[in-house]
């Protein structure tokens, strides 16, 4: 652990070096980031997963600059040229682009113009002539040597311009100042490419309409409309530009190299000029271009990862016995009945939206299932067909007491064709899969969700677009947060649901479930030291996660870590009574002087995080359901009207607004400047994926399929 990091990553996050010292050892030791926020308040001073996260990326960067520093001291040293001042200045950088800009003249490199005038011998001219103290035809007519390649004066002097040009570029201090005028003044520019203007292409073409002819300071361009002109380019609908303007950049070179109006000084700055035009330059614009994608990508990333986790974490409807339908029109509906834990009971085809005969079957068919299955609600894709299933399904009459509802089907499909849906259900075809799914996300949709990949579930902002290991990272770490906040009951879970609990992963998630279905239920969480290669480490880690319903020790139900199970039975020996009594009286539990059980490695937050579980124990931290239904008369985007006022749900939010099913199969926008009557800097503020919503239809474009609605209510 190098002391220096710890500081920097204190630093920079404002906060205290020992916690930061103590999460950094934690995760060196292997603790998981949800067992660091959870169980191990004392020694981070109650940081959060938020906190634990930037800690973690933080030390991982760090680290990653400390090898490449290692390396670059070593390449220079090999090549006899590291002294002590370089040493230092290198030891001192404090990022990977200051780190890389001193080693880039050291950098092995292809052969370039300025290093086939060094091996014309004209190194000692372009010294000379930089220094801009002599006369530097004088000068050159000594280097003119045709063996050599050198015929004339004028070509001894353009090869020692090669060689200032290319010193320039690589000195550092160049370097920043150029940097710095294209990160202040940078400016972005996007015209129509001649592909966009072909005929043929006007349709693909037409999504980039807008930036045919647009222009802005790159420092203030938004990520998402960044993403959106990257990928024109990559289409070749879009020609992009990222530079200051050029005079600009030349003067604040100029001012740096150029010391008078001597002839010496007027071949610098030439041999500046073309350093800029033909090195500088283009290596700034692919740098900024670079950091201005990353800031996009990271946007992206953090704008996906938050939908995800409000996915993932949608009210689940709980343990019912369900109908699930996946629509189709020629096709049919699949049907299948589920029981309370999911498991498959029937499964059949309907045809409710074709012909009056084949609907009626359809229906005798679903009354007859909802009374022999006894079925508590009825769970409909919202997929093609969805909402003319639905509507069949509402018009059945069904008792008031099952509820019917729209699921949103995305990932569906690719659950069906997967290995892990084979697995589960081998003599069953994808279309029996999916109609499971289906029916089991609106039970619990997160323990049906981890089984999906999460970029299949639909709620990314341009996720094709951005660094996919990263979003890899990001949206895995969002899945693990989400197991590990809810919670999984040990003896029910999946393998794919175990796998995220933390310190387990996809092997020992699998030796659980064979012992669980070679030994029985788990009866407490001991029981967890006898799965294959299930160690202490790994059971530290997982254990306060897992809960035991029905289990002889209440605890193991709760959030409550086994490593403190003896301080709860402390309390309860110390009024004379059990556990199970401090779970159920309220009037025990204000008894307990907290303040006592404080010692060396358990304080005040842990204390209350016990408190908190005894009073209400493995309670589940997701929202109450909550059904939204559609206008019965609104179907398909045609039906539309500017001015209508309609519900909908939200599905996805980004940077710019947020999408909103209402039922027509075509999301509709709310720009991010109609979700309120007042000034909204981050939509993600204001509204979440799944939050039901009242919508006001402004303006809906049949040609470009777009329907923009609004949430303000003075729009209403």
């Amino acid at each position: 652990m190098n002391p220096d990091n710890i500081s920097r990553i204190a630093a920079e996050l404002n906060l205290p070096a020992n916690n930061v010292k103590a999460v950094v050892a934690l995760l060196d030791e292997g603790a998981t980031i949800p067992f660091i926020s959870r169980y191990r308040k004392e020694a981070t001073g109650s940081m959060d997963e938020v906190g634990v996260s930037a800690v973690s990326d933080l030390h991982a960067r760090f680290a990653e600059l400390d090898r490449r520093r290692e390396t670059v001291l070593k390449s220079i040293d090999e090549q006899g040229r590291l002294d002590d001042d370089l040493r230092n200045r290198i030891n001192a950088a404090a990022t990977m682009r200051e780190l890389e800009d001193l080693y880039l003249p050291f950098k092995p490199k292809r052969k370039t113009k300025g290093q086939a005038a060094v091996l014309k011998g004209l190194e000692p001219l372009a010294y000379k002539v930089f220094a801009q103290k002599c006369d530097p035809v004088k000068e050159a007519a000594a280097f003119v040597n045709p063996e050599k390649g050198v015929a004339s004066v004028d070509e001894a002097l353009a090869g020692a311009r090669d060689i200032i040009a290319e010193k320039i570029a690589e000195n550092s201090g160049c370097r920043k100042a150029v940097r710095a005028l294209f990160e202040r003044g940078a400016v972005l520019e996007s015209k129509a490419a001649k592909a966009a203007l072909e005929p043929e292409a006007k349709e693909k073409a037409a999504k980039f309409r807008d930036w045919f002819d647009w222009s802005e300071p790159a420092r203030r361009a938004a990520g998402h409309r960044l993403l959106a002109l990257f990928r024109g380019e990559r289409d070749k609908f879009l020609k992009v530009t990222v530079r200051p303007d050029e005079g600009e950049g030349l003067k604040a070179l100029h001012r740096i190299v150029v010391r008078s109006s001597s002839a010496a000084s007027k071949e610098v700055e030439k041999a500046a000029t073309d350093s800029y035009k033909r090195l500088l330059a283009p290596q700034m614009e692919t740098e900024l271009r670079a950091a201005l994608l990353e800031k996009a990508e990271k946007e992206a990333v953090a704008v996906f990862a938050s939908n995800l986790r409000e996915i993932l974490l949608a009210p689940p409807l709980g343990r019912k016995r369900i109908m699930a339908l996946d629509p189709g029109f020629r096709t049919g509906a699949k049907l299948v009945c589920l029981d309370e834990q999911g498991g498959l009971l029937y499964n059949s085809t309907i045809y409710p939206v074709t012909s009056a005969g084949k609907k009626e079957e359809a229906a005798e068919t679903v009354r007859k299932l909802v009374g022999k299955y006894n079925i508590e609600a009825v769970a409909v894709g919202n997929g093609t067909a969805g909402r003319e299933t639905w509507q069949f399904v509402r018009d059945l009459g069904l008792d008031e007491s099952i509820q019917i509802i729209m699921v949103n089907e995305s990932g569906a499909s690719v659950y069906s064709a997967s290995e892990a849906a084979r697995e589960e259900f081998p003599d069953y075809d994808i279309t029996v899969r999916g109609a499971v799914s289906i029916g089991r996300r609106l039970m619990d949709p997160l323990a049906e969700l981890v089984k999906i990949d999460p970029k299949s579930i639909g709620v990314g902002q341009y996720q094709h677009d951005v660094d996919q290991k990263g979003l890899a990272d990001s949206l895995g770490r969002v899945v693990e947060s989400c197991v590990n906040m809810v919670g999984v009951e040990l003896n029910t879970a999946s393998a794919r649901l175990l796998q995220f609990v933390s310190g387990l992963g996809p092997v020992l998630a699998a030796n659980i479930i064979r012992h669980r279905d070679e030994n029985g239920p788990f009866m407490s969480r001991r029981d967890l030291l006898k799965v294959a290669r299930l160690g202490p480490k790994a059971y530290e880690q997982c254990a306060g996660f897992l809960r035991i319903s029905g289990a002889k020790n209440p605890l193991d139900a709760t959030a409550v870590h086994p490593e403190r199970y003896k301080t709860v039975a402390a309390m309860a020996g110390d009024l004379k009574a059990d556990v199970s009594d401090l779970i159920s009286s309220a009037e025990l539990r204000n008894g307990i002087e907290l303040e006592k059980y404080i010692s060396d490695d358990i304080g005040l937050p842990t204390l209350k995080d016990i408190m908190q579980e005894l009073e209400k124990p493995g309670r589940d931290p997701r929202r109450e359901f909550e059904n939204v239904s559609f206008d019965d008369s609104v179907r398909e985007v045609e039906d539309l009207r500017e001015g209508m006022m309609l519900d909908g749900v939200v599905t996805n939010v980004t940077a710019f607004g947020a999408f909103v099913d209402i039922g027509v199969h075509q999301d509709g926008l709310v720009h991010i400047s109609r979700l309120a009557d007042t000034f909204v800097r981050d939509p993600a503020e204001v509204v979440h994926p799944g939050l039901p919503v009242r919508v006001r239809v402004l303006e809906v474009d049949l040609e470009r399929k777009r329907i923009s609605l609004s949430m303000r209510k003075s729009d209403f």
